[in-house]
């Protein structure tokens, strides 16, 4: 029987909205999902489960599919112009994490709910109309449906943050850096090392893939004040071209492909801050309330907050107020920090100055020169 008769509507079948879709509907909740694209992206940047959300993966019973899909990254080394190692860094920190592909993440954990929710590709919400009772939704394709409450997981660009909230504009804080990452046909020496190159305010790095040979990624993440909209590819490309024309290393070789590639994902890196999560028997989770985007667990931080929603739902299945306000209180102590860290990540990643990148590298190599004393003695 459906958990207290509860309809729920989820906007967005990525990472945060597909975990909670399998939650909730393996609580009984009659669950809903919209999702604008026809089927999960390809494009997008390998990401970690770890922490909360490693638990979440075992608790939904995939963590043996998310284990065939990892990549074998263990490490991240930075090279000079010629490709020589200069510094490293190591990317798993324990047993319990992995890293897969975004691609693959989303489409196991759509498959871990399709037995219990409905999914509508190719489908998007147009007006929201609340009320004290639930929410009249209209969509673009199907019949207008009346659900208890509609939760907004479609990401940075939310669609129900606007209707429900207010423009963009009023909530993204754009970083002045922007990413492009595309799966590229080059093979890779070793399976398990990110290589990455930087110049000031540039850094373009070389990702391995998983499966067939050919299938690694590249990786470039900028600085710049201009401001792109991300639905303007030739926009984009121009500001690419432009920012990484002089860059040595493979970096012309990389950008060729990637500017021939069907298949990109192009954004700004943004931080999202709101007041609040929740607007009725509306609410937003994931990017869509509290985006840290590519430098602070955003993947890991939506399957822990969808699994926070779901046990508070659970918990106060007739009174979602109070539902709804216990979940935000709970998972704003889980992003916090993670967003006060976005602007280190960020120097680590891309120095501003050659200094900085000197400075980066020597700091790394004497990190790695402890552990390395710390494990023979140990």
């Amino acid at each position: 029987m459906p958990r207290d008769g509860l309809t729920v509507l989820i906007s967005g079948a990525g990472i945060a909205g597909a975990t909670l879709a399998a939650l909730l509907g393996r609580g009984g909740y009659r669950v809903t999902v919209v999702e604008r694209d026809q089927g999960t992206r390809s494009s997008g940047n390998p990401v970690d489960v770890r922490k909360g959300a490693y638990q979440v993966a075992e608790q939904l019973g995939v963590m043996s599919r998310l284990q065939d899909a990892a990549t074998k990254v263990r490490e991240l080394i930075f090279v000079d112009d010629a490709g020589r190692r200069v510094a490293s860094l190591r990317t798993r920190q324990s047993d319990r994490e992995v890293e897969v592909p975004r691609a693959d993440l989303s489409a196991i954990l759509v498959a871990a709910g399709r037995g219990d929710a409905e999914f509508l590709f190719d489908e998007v919400i147009t007006e929201l109309h609340p009320d004290a009772g639930g929410v009249d939704v209209i969509f673009d394709n199907s019949a207008p449906r009346r659900f208890d409450l509609v939760v907004g997981a479609d990401g940075l660009h939310s669609g129900v943050r606007r209707l429900a909230f207010g423009p963009e504009a009023d909530f993204a804080e754009h970083l002045g850096i922007y990413i492009a990452t595309a799966k590229l046909g080059i093979p890779m020496e070793r399976d398990d090392t990110v290589i990455m190159y930087n110049e000031p305010g540039k850094a373009v790095a070389l990702h391995p893939g998983t499966g067939s040979v050919g299938s690694a990624g590249a990786a470039f993440i900028f600085r710049s004040r201009a401001r792109i909209d991300h639905r303007g590819p030739e926009a984009a490309r121009l500001l690419l071209k432009q920012t990484y024309r002089n860059v040595g290393w493979r970096t012309q070789e990389l950008l060729s492909a990637y500017l021939s590639a069907d298949d990109v994902y192009f954004d700004s890196v943004s931080r999202i801050r709101m007041s609040s999560w929740s607007r009725g028997r509306v609410t937003l989770l994931g990017d869509a309330a509290s985006c840290v985007s590519v430098f602070g667990d955003g993947s890991s931080s939506a399957m822990e907050g969808a699994a926070t929603l779901a046990t508070s739902l659970s918990a106060s299945p007739q009174d979602l107020t109070t539902a709804l306000a216990r979940y935000e209180s709970a998972h704003r102590r889980v992003i916090r920090p993670r967003q006060r860290g976005v602007v280190i990540a960020s120097h680590l990643l891309i120095p501003r100055s050659r200094l900085g990148i000197t400075l980066r590298d020597r700091s790394l190599e004497l990190v790695g020169r402890r552990w390395a004393e710390r494990r023979r003695t140990n």
